[in-house]
């Protein structure tokens, strides 16, 4: 873990072989204390549709995550849709999303593309 100015942590757990029950508990984790949290990287690791699990740690109000990297994690339509939900629910913090290399069709980038283009969320880059 790396800090600047002691309020911004990144976790870069890139192609570690994390899968569903990694991916539960790291959830958990982020549940009981999600206020630290500012990047999280899980790119190249098999997540599939478990990404679903962050929804409720990005619905917490006092998420602060700001970037999350799922680059090539098998994440398909349904665990977008999840995604997008739990984004307007809490569109507060979240300003950069990266879900290339996943099987997603045009109606997932529709509804990310849809916050992105809303003023009311901080979706920066997508």
């Amino acid at each position: 873990m790396s800090t600047e100015k002691n309020t911004h942590c990144k976790r870069r757990l890139w192609d570690c072989g994390i899968t569903d029950e990694g991916c539960a508990a790291l959830a958990s984790a982020l549940r009981s204390n999600p206020s630290h949290l500012r990047e999280l990287n899980l790119s190249e690791n098999k997540l599939g549709d478990s990404v679903k699990l962050f929804s409720d740690v990005l619905q917490n109000p006092h998420c602060k995550l700001e970037t999350l990297w799922l680059i090539n994690c098998g994440v398909t339509d349904e665990g977008c849709a999840s995604l997008a939900s739990a984004l307007r629910s809490n569109p507060s913090n979240l300003r950069q999303l990266s879900l290339s290399g996943n099987k997603l069709g045009d109606s997932s980038w529709k509804l990310l593309s849809d916050l992105k283009d809303d003023a009311h969320y901080k979706l920066e880059r997508l």
